[in-house]
């Protein structure tokens, strides 16, 4: 039997090691996928730590339920390699998009579409293992995505930080109130954010982020104005510039600050969609909060139906290449080292 190479995690809050399996054989309506690429997302440093920060020094343990070795890794692209008994043969050969977000197919969750909300869920690289590997199991065809004529790496990341920013971005489409946006982090996810916000919005584009290379790369790929966070009496300014401030606002950093950031330039009426999960505690004065008339909406990621709904609008032509930098698979924890502090713009892609 043919053996599959890994990228494991052996022991959390350590360093990924290679592991050495046999490759699995598929079943059922499962398929086999040989993995030309798989992203390198923010999240895969919760699973590795083995805990999300829920802020004033308490921790969520994500340990549970997990055995290692464990591979990481969920913005997947391949070649279907082998079929199960249930799959048309005819998919051997194929390239293929891997939507990861998999429920368990029977809750009611799952049966309205919601399979990223199941409490059960197969989440490929957070639950089963995932793409750090020569090889993936997927659990079923339904979950591989055409992505022709796209770009495979392109491919690959809009299988996680582009349906987050997509179905994050989407929560705001045809509001009442739509004069501005603003989008706060420029990580993989908030970059794919600008990209799409141009092709769904009219209004101009602005960002906000602490790090100047990431500011400095929105402007260059579309957005109309960059914010320095930190910079001295800025929400004076921002709230003077955008006459009362913004109507609509994505927090791609989901960490304390950004969000204090996000309430204090949002605008009566406003929404802020929350996607990110850099985690710590927010709490909000009620007051403040119903005088605002305030919406907070959090957001993780989105549904089958949105993956294929923004694969389309990509292979269309209508979303814009964000930046991504390819390195070998065999690489991952470095990459991993560079991303936890804060060295990376864009999305590292990592090939096989």
């Amino acid at each position: 039997m043919a053996l599959m190479r890994r990228q494991s995690l052996v022991k959390f809050d350590a360093p990924l090691c290679e592991t050495i399996v046999d490759t699995p054989k598929p079943q059922g309506r499962e398929v086999l996928v040989r993995i030309e690429r798989c992203g390198l997302c923010h999240s895969d440093l919760h699973i590795q730590d083995g805990y999300a920060d829920l802020g004033g020094g308490k921790k969520l343990d994500t340990t549970r339920g997990m055995t290692l070795p464990f591979t990481l890794g969920h913005e997947i692209a391949g070649v279907v390699d082998e079929v199960g008994p249930d799959v048309a043969a005819s998919l051997v050969g194929a390239r293929k998009a891997v939507f990861p977000w998999i429920g368990c197919g029977q809750c009611r969750d799952c049966l309205n579409g919601d399979e990223n909300l199941c409490v059960k869920q197969r989440f490929l690289g957070v639950s089963i293992d995932g793409g750090f590997a020569t090889h993936v199991l997927v659990p079923d065809a339904k979950y591989l995505l055409d992505y022709d004529p796209l770009p495979v790496n392109q491919a690959a990341t809009l299988m996680c930080s582009g349906v987050t920013a997509y179905g994050a971005l989407k929560r705001l489409v045809d509001r009442p109130r739509q004069r501005n946006l603003l989008l706060i982090g420029l990580g993989g996810v908030g970059m794919m954010g600008l990209s799409f916000a141009q092709a769904m919005f009219k209004q101009p584009i602005t960002v906000a982020d602490l790090s100047p290379a990431a500011r400095e790369t929105a402007l260059k790929n579309g957005a109309a104005f960059a914010y320095d966070p930190a910079e001295p009496d800025v929400i004076k300014r921002i709230l003077k510039e955008t006459e009362g401030g913004f109507d609509e606002i994505v927090d791609f950093a989901g960490n304390e600050k950004s969000m204090a950031f996000a309430v204090a330039v949002a605008a009566h009426g406003g929404k802020i969609v929350v996607s990110g999960l850099m985690g710590g505690q927010f709490t909000l004065p009620m007051v403040q909060w119903v005088y605002k008339r305030m919406t907070i909406e959090g957001f993780m990621v989105g549904t089958l139906a949105e993956a294929h709904e923004l694969m389309a609008l990509a292979r269309a032509g209508k979303i814009k290449p964000t930046p991504m930098r390819e390195e070998p698979m065999g690489d991952v924890q470095k990459w991993i080292d560079e991303l936890r502090a804060g060295k990376v713009v864009g999305r590292i892609v990592l090939k096989n």
